[in-house]
């Protein structure tokens, strides 16, 4: 027979098995803390990032959950923009509770999505294969690459490794820039003009290590569809003129560091109005877009704009090579495809 005391002992076991039990539970239903991993920390980006990410983020639900959790530094001692700053971003982000590894492979088991942050797009391509085998979700920071044939390759790794990637500027999602899309005051967009800050770089065409930031807003509002682009380069300037389907026009202008006043801006015409945006580069909304990107596993940037952008630039390099004349889309593709 069951005394009282023995009665309150499995009484007493079953609330505590049923209290376990409903922790648990709970646990399981929790999300788990999305880890980021970072290859490339020579670039402020990165300490903006794990600033971000890795505060408390309770009252942000756009990107709480997420934490940078390891880091390789990499690095490039052949460019000087590169191997001058990995020390002193190494150690930012080591002072954010971040752990650093000494190579991609010891990264990768660490972490469930990664960026890639290199400031050098010429190493992007060998960064980026090991990601893709593992099939780790990524973020490819600016430029995706230094040549249209990687980034190509880039958009077939996906493919073959069935991994989400995406690669964007902050000027894509900064305020007032989004919002002059499907913006019934402006209409239907005809056309539009972008400016931004271009710096030549080692290993990279003109306009690809700074200039894709002006180019990738351009895009943002003219989507893809360029036929044909003419450019032309002055010392102080370079200025390219895309044609579109159904007799759009979209211009980028590419303003040389130190030759006079910089900035950034759009201004786009539409069948019902005329609009100007000159905000600067914010990279909260960037950050929220990778953090939804890392949850969905979705691109936010449709694969085809993301190489069209990066076609538009070559074909401006080709155009200039060949003194202004036109160039196609098609035609740096079609070379880019067979790597000539």
């Amino acid at each position: 027979m069951t005394n009282r005391r023995d009665a309150l002992k499995i009484l007493g076991g079953t609330l505590a098995a049923t209290f376990i039990s409903s922790e648990r539970s709970k646990a399981d239903e929790e999300p788990k803390p999305i880890r980021v991993g970072i290859i490339g920390l020579d670039t402020s980006h990165v300490s903006v990032f794990t600033k971000y990410l890795n505060r408390d983020n309770s009252n942000e639900p756009s990107i709480d959950g997420v934490k940078v959790v390891a880091a390789y530094p990499a690095g490039n001692p052949d460019f000087p923009l590169s191997i001058n700053r990995v020390e002193g971003f190494t150690n930012e982000v080591r002072e954010l509770g971040v752990t650093i590894v000494d190579s991609i492979d010891e990264l990768l088991p660490l972490v469930d999505v990664v960026m890639l942050e290199s400031v050098d797009g010429t190493q992007h391509l060998a960064q980026a294969r090991p990601v893709f085998a593992a099939q780790k979700p990524m973020f490819i920071d600016k430029p995706l690459a230094a040549s249209l044939a990687d980034v190509l390759e880039i958009a077939a790794l996906g493919k073959e490794f069935d991994t989400p990637w995406f690669t964007a500027s902050s000027s894509r999602f900064t305020g007032g820039y989004p919002e002059l899309r499907n913006n019934d005051e402006i209409g239907e967009i005809l056309g539009c003009d972008t400016y931004s800050q271009a710096r030549a770089a080692i290993g990279h065409p003109d306009l690809f290590w700074y200039g894709v930031h002006g180019v990738d807003l351009l895009y943002s509002l003219m989507g893809t569809g360029c036929r044909s682009v003419t450019a032309v380069q002055t010392e102080y300037t370079e200025q390219v003129t895309g044609t579109w389907d159904k007799g759009r026009v979209g211009t980028y202008r590419a303003i040389r560091e130190h030759t006079g006043k910089t900035g950034l801006g759009a201004t786009l015409f539409g069948t019902k109005g005329i609009a100007h945006v000159n905000n600067y580069y914010n990279y909260y909304p960037l950050m929220t877009a990778i953090v939804d990107f890392f949850r969905t596993k979705t691109s936010p940037v449709p694969e085809d704009e993301m190489v069209e952008v990066f076609a538009y630039m070559e074909a401006a390099e080709e155009s200039k090579r060949q003194g202004g004349n036109p160039v196609a889309i098609s035609a740096v593709m079609e070379r880019a495809r067979r790597r000539d």
